[in-house]
């Protein structure tokens, strides 16, 4: 099992003021956030792309490139991509190169996205949803595969022989397939045969066995491979001292983002009645260390997932509180699942080829 954070870039509350830092402020908070991660042990740390004052972290590679140089082990990832409104190319590009700065730990989770503010800002149309997704999905793939590339779609201009590069040291990047819980999603994620990491933000996660035994299924029906199916798992949490220490801090700053989130959405903002329910069983992982250690577990006995990463900065929290949460997961948490399930191996499967993917030198030991 794998254990990591991952976040939008929220905006902290300044503790000199009470204000909200800047978008820019939030960006160096983020760079803060994932050295302390790599220090305090964990395993991954995810960006996902938002476009918005209070998730402001839009270029998810340029912060993840500065952190190659201030860490040493902890895998940086897309948390997601929203594949639909780039150019898989680039997109390509970027993270290659971040992967030769970091020695291979770049990885690339591709999704839709959860909210549609890239669409306008990049002049895209709502109606073409499905197929920029999927003539997208093609094109990333075959570039991940081949340095050399001829393809043609309806979503961009044709590529007869282009050459991409630079390529990655060990062929491929890694390439999860991000999805909320759709079927559809989980099917084609089987099919590709490619890693899946599902986003859970409501209800029992452990609702989502069905569609892991799903993935399972869709995954067996296709060619013979050395590689195993893998699942992530990425959800909202928080950790305290304790208990109620963690679901008093975390509460005003899940209530304000939820808010803020509903009212662009048009749903009521939410009470914290249902906050601790959700924070007790449900996808809310938020409390003291020993509890989330045996939520992970119990989530893994059913899914028998590899990798679980949370979101723990929701508008407003302040960084101290986010790091801390961070240095517990790490210090805390970890041991308590490695001895319940087992650490990470020094050598780790490589999602794409199921091959041994050795720590790089200088990666950190």
């Amino acid at each position: 099992m794998q254990l990591g954070v991952y976040s939008f870039g929220n905006q902290a509350t300044d503790p000199a003021t009470g204000e909200l830092v800047s978008t820019a402020q939030a960006q160096r908070d983020l760079l803060e956030a994932i050295v302390l991660a790599d220090q305090v042990g964990l395993e991954f740390f995810g960006i996902g792309e938002h476009h918005t004052e209070e998730m402001p972290a839009s270029a998810a590679s340029v912060i993840l490139g500065a952190a190659a140089g201030q860490t040493k082990r902890v895998r940086l990832a897309s948390a997601v991509t929203v594949l639909s409104t780039d150019d898989p190319v680039r997109i390509f590009q970027q993270f290659a190169t971040l992967d030769a700065l970091s020695n291979g730990r770049a990885e690339i989770t591709a999704g839709r996205g959860s909210s549609v503010e890239s669409y306008p800002l990049f002049g895209y149309r709502l109606e073409d949803y499905d197929r920029l997704y999927a003539e997208k999905l093609e094109l990333l793939l075959k570039v991940n595969e081949q340095a050399t590339v001829t393809w043609s779609g309806s979503v961009r201009a044709a590529l007869d022989e282009q050459l991409v590069v630079p390529r990655p040291d060990r062929g491929s990047l890694p390439i999860w397939l991000g999805t909320g819980g759709s079927p559809n999603s989980t099917v084609r994620a089987g099919q590709l045969q490619l890693p899946v990491s599902y986003g859970i933000i409501g209800g029992d996660p452990v609702r989502f066995k069905a569609l892991a035994d799903l993935y399972r299924r869709a995954w067996a029906a296709g060619p013979e491979t050395t590689r195993q199916p893998l699942i992530s798992v990425g959800n909202p949490g928080f950790i305290g001292e304790t208990d109620r220490a963690a679901r008093d801090t975390f509460w005003p700053t899940w209530y304000r983002g939820m808010a803020d989130i509903g009212r662009r959405r048009g749903f009521a903002p939410p009470i914290r009645e249902h906050f601790d329910i959700e924070a007790k069983g449900g996808a809310l992982f938020v409390g003291e260390p020993e509890q989330i250690a045996n939520r992970i577990i119990r989530l893994h006995h059913a899914m028998g997932h590899s990798r679980q990463f949370l979101q723990m900065d929701f508008l407003g929290l302040p960084q101290r509180d986010l790091l801390r949460s961070i240095e517990l997961l790490g210090t805390k948490v970890k041991p308590l699942v490695d001895a319940e399930l087992g650490p990470e191996p020094e050598v780790v499967p490589n999602p794409l080829d199921g091959g041994p993917a050795p720590v790089q030198a200088g990666a950190g030991s």
